[in-house]
């Protein structure tokens, strides 16, 4: 009599631009039973095409990535292959960051300091078809965003002016403060100004957690309609 047909292990590619980051998720997840490897990348271009040619049921991915941004890897992905999970592993704030990606597509969402205690969970309960957020942000929160009309859901910057997401999304294109200041026919010292907004309503510390997060985001901050000026 013919065994029994081995269960398949479900397949996982990590993609960090960190590599002690990747050696230490291979590591932990090629111990497991159920779940294996099936690739790295550390460019969005790269991991993409992994997708493609590897077809891994679940991504493991960070935000910040080599020219690119994780929220447009995640839109690509889910796009070229809706059906693979993805969940990020991230350093950065997950209540600004973790609303962004959920709504670009994303299954959960998990801070690097828990990541070694609980991504394993992360990974089964997407993988089961579930969500997985982080201690700062709850999954019924999520689950409500996600159940809402795409007029009625949520997002970052919705807390912020017409002005303030123009200055964002220049800020996103690489634009410089005075390149800023002369687009928008304002002065330096009011760019300035919005700057600070920016950090204080998005809850960012610094100039270069603001430059991270409007790069991210760039495409989806250009308020839409005419230009007030």
């Amino acid at each position: 009599m013919a065994g029994k047909s081995k269960k398949r292990l479900k397949r996982i590619l990590i993609v960090d631009d960190h590599a002690v980051v990747r050696y230490g998720l291979r590591e932990l997840i090629s111990k497991e039973s159920d779940l294996e490897i099936c690739g790295e990348a550390e460019r969005a271009s790269d991991a993409l095409k992994a997708v493609l040619d590897l077809k891994p049921d679940l991504v493991i991915a960070d935000i910040s990535l080599k020219e690119s941004s994780g929220i447009d890897l995640i839109r690509n992905i889910k796009s070229a292959a809706p059906a693979t999970a993805i969940l990020v592993v991230s350093f950065h704030h997950e209540r600004l960051y973790g609303e962004l990606a959920m709504r670009a597509g994303a299954s959960g969402y998990l801070m690097k300091e828990e990541a070694i205690q609980t991504v394993l969970v992360a990974a089964r309960r997407i993988l089961g078809g579930g969500t997985y957020l982080g201690s700062k942000l709850t999954e019924t929160l999520v689950n409500l965003q996600l159940k809402r009309a795409p007029s009625q859901t949520h997002s970052p910057l919705d807390r912020l002016s017409r002005r303030e997401r123009e200055v964002l999304h220049l800020l996103g294109e690489w634009k410089t403060p005075q390149q800023i200041a002369k687009e928008l026919h304002l002065s330096i010292k009011t760019i300035a100004y919005y700057r600070e907004q920016l950090k204080t309503k998005l809850n960012l510390r610094s100039a270069h957690e603001l430059a991270q997060f409007a790069v991210n985001v760039a495409p989806e901050a250009r308020p839409p309609g005419p230009n007030p000026n």
